[in-house]
């Protein structure tokens, strides 16, 4: 009995199920990739010109991505607390949306609605700044796969909660948003006490590599069958009996994670862990020694990284061991001496632990900051408009593209995450490459939109998913590695509001008032009376009659734009790949042979 309570507390406490319970929450906690599949819902049922839901999309993406907050919350609240916290905003701002659409309560200005869907999604920073913070400091040294393999769930929740929507069979559409409101907030509830770091870095074992296999695994067939499931139910009748076996199957793939933590916890035989490598081995060397010796190494190795030459950190990594000890050596004999007076630093470098305010001033930080801004901001934008882009060619299921590109972003997060980390494993180079990458190809994916030929909507979610959810799994890790992990819930929560800004652009003014204009030229030749919309920002919050675009034409200039502005992305990535080659040679390069 003893032994057996032993076990269950070793489970309790296993970084590896913290780790499946975050992939649970981060599974319905996405909500704003479903925004695609409701804001038709409550575009017709409030009488919204496309301009208006726009507003509403803006408003959703800030909701997302201001999370200066959370990260506050997370710092000084126990996890538990701040997802607490989030889960009441995700009911409130959601469930009175519902409430408003069904008739059950008065209708609110424009206003007053974006305020519900910015605290309705603001729900959802709180569930990513709890998952990826303990999730990152429980597993220090795995920080690509993890976040990928989280946020990728994240990107999944929309497909999740669709299918979800389907097998319940709802009487009427607007029923989704009360899923949308009354889910997550069950699950996060259910779960809280569980997502916290438990001291994970001393947890590692040598079958953790097949953990992480497994988990890839389960991703690539829940995603794959996901696809299936929905093109069947898009291609053919589908009866409800079928659609819930679906759904049950589903559940299964979900819930097949929690077999690691098991495993670990009452099938092996307890053994002493090991605890993974967090410091640099100058460090880890002179840790037994006074503080006023580490003070004083500090300040040499300071001096050492200031003083060698930028072609140091590309050599290979016993030369470079060599001319880093011969510079230092050559230090410590002058400051003996007296020959040089050792400068103290004024700041961290590159790779040790930032403050926000210490990040702000260094460019590197404002090069992610853009990137991303140019790169996801153009991605959201057709996640946000997905429902009328697929209307504007003539496909009346507009839920089968929002579940589609809920999948490629999925699998976009996951697959970033994983070949990232075997660009800086493998080769000791800088991982944003890999979002340079991305950038490039929804560049390509916005062509597809523009051109509106058979075929495209699919190529373009396609490319557009995959290149926007690798975006947020390769950033958070390169902000960590970076910036360092001290402060990286207010790291993250900053780079996020990139989002928002991107969508205000490129959704909020650019996608929305072209798509008025040509509604409105097509409403002149059919001889129906538009509704003048005057400038961008004029009328913001006001209630016209809804304008309807049809052909490719509608989106034709909005992709055209998006698609050269993430070409300027991959511009800005690959400037810094070039400035931080030495900062990943540093970090990597001394573990390749």
């Amino acid at each position: 009995m003893g032994r057996l309570k032993e076990r269950f507390q070793a489970f309790v406490n296993n970084r590896w199920l913290v780790f499946v319970a975050a992939m649970w929450i981060q599974s319905c906690a996405g909500v704003g990739y479903i925004f695609g599949s409701i804001s038709p819902v409550i575009k017709s049922s409030l009488n919204y010109n496309q301009r208006q839901l726009s507003r509403l999309g803006v408003a959703k993406d800030l909701g997302d991505s201001v999370g200066f907050l959370a990260g506050s919350l997370s710092e000084i609240l126990p996890l538990w607390g701040a997802l607490l916290v989030g889960a009441m905003l995700n009911l409130i701002g959601y469930g009175w949306v519902w409430l408003i659409v069904t008739g059950r309560v008065p209708v609110l200005p424009l206003w007053a609605m974006c305020v519900l869907i910015f605290v309705g999604n603001n729900g959802e920073t709180y569930f990513n700044t709890a998952a990826l913070v303990s999730c990152v400091q429980n597993f220090p040294k795995s920080r690509g796969p993890v976040v990928g393999i989280l946020k990728g769930f994240a990107g999944l929740s929309g497909a999740i909660l669709t299918q979800i929507y389907t097998t319940i069979n709802f009487p009427d559409q607007a029923s989704l948003i009360f899923m949308v409101a009354v889910g997550p907030a069950i699950v996060v509830i259910a779960l809280m006490f569980i997502i916290r770091p438990v001291g994970g870095h001393r947890q590692v074992c040598p079958s953790d590599g097949l953990s992480f296999t497994f988990i890839y695994s389960v991703c690539l067939l829940l995603a794959a069958y996901l696809m299936g499931v929905m093109l069947l139910e898009d291609l053919v009748s589908v009866s409800h009996t079928l659609v819930t076996i679906f759904t049950v199957i589903l559940f299964l793939l979900i819930f097949i994670p929690i077999v690691i933590p098991i495993v670990l916890s009452f099938c092996k035989e307890p053994r002493d862990p090991t605890e993974e490598v967090l410091l640099p081995k100058p460090e880890q060397q002179e840790a037994g020694k006074s503080e006023q010796d580490a003070q004083e190494q500090e300040v040499i190795f300071s001096e050492v990284e200031d003083e060698k030459p930028r072609e140091v950190d590309l050599l290979p990594a016993s030369e470079r061991r060599k001319r880093i000890a011969q510079l230092q050596a050559k230090l410590f004999q002058a400051a003996a001496d007296g020959a040089v007076r050792v400068k103290r630093r004024r700041g961290p470098h590159r790779g040790e632990d930032f403050t926000l305010m210490q990040a702000l001033i260094k460019a590197d930080f404002w090069l992610i900051f853009f990137s991303l801004l140019l790169g996801s901001g153009s991605g959201l934008t057709v996640i946000d408009n997905l429902g009328q882009m697929s209307q504007s060619l003539g496909y009346d299921n507009t839920h089968i593209f929002v579940s589609m590109i809920s999948i490629w972003n999925f699998l976009g997060r996951v697959g970033g995450g994983y070949f990232s980390e075997i660009i800086v494993r493998d080769h000791a180079y800088p991982r944003p490459i890999a979002i340079a990458v991305a950038q490039l190809v929804m560049s390509v994916g916005h062509v597809f939109f523009a051109m509106g030929w058979p075929g495209a909507m699919h190529i373009g979610t396609l490319l557009i998913g995959l290149g926007y959810g690798a975006h947020w799994a390769i950033v958070p890790a390169a902000a960590s590695e970076l910036f360092g992990l001290k402060k990286f819930g207010a790291l993250y929560n900053f780079l996020t509001l990139a989002n928002p800004a991107g969508s205000l652009v490129f959704s909020g003014v650019i996608a929305s008032s072209i798509y008025d204009r040509e509604a409105e030229k097509q409403a002149h030749q059919h001889h129906i009376p538009p509704q003048i919309s005057g400038s961008i920002f004029s009328g913001m919050f006001a209630q016209d009659e809804p304008l309807k675009c049809e052909g490719s034409i509608c989106f034709f200039l909005t992709s055209m734009i998006m698609s050269g502005f993430c070409i300027i992305a991959a511009v800005l990535s690959m400037i810094l790949v070039y400035r931080t080659k030495p900062v990943y040679a540093h970090l990597y390069g001394k573990s390749r042979t």
